[in-house]
């Protein structure tokens, strides 16, 4: 995420319960991810889950995006 972005987030998390949710979702996942990237071998079900957790992610951070972005417009 770019500054900007945490910005709007830190802004507009406590009015939009959305954006919250999308945010702590997004860390979540990104802290899932952690705990398989610091495993020296994951199983084929690991990467599996890995690949789900990343598809989601991936997601939950472009409607993240989307939102903010109609809060940057409003902002301009």
């Amino acid at each position: 995420m770019e500054q900007y972005e945490l910005d709007l987030i830190t802004k507009y998390g406590d009015q939009d319960p959305q954006i919250k949710e999308l945010w702590e979702e997004h860390l979540s996942l990104e802290r899932e991810l952690e705990r398989f990237a610091n495993k020296p071998f994951l199983s084929p079900q690991e990467e599996s889950q890995m690949k789900e957790i990343k598809k989601r992610k991936l997601a939950g951070k472009s409607k993240l995006q989307d939102l903010l972005e109609e809060y940057r417009k409003r902002e301009a």
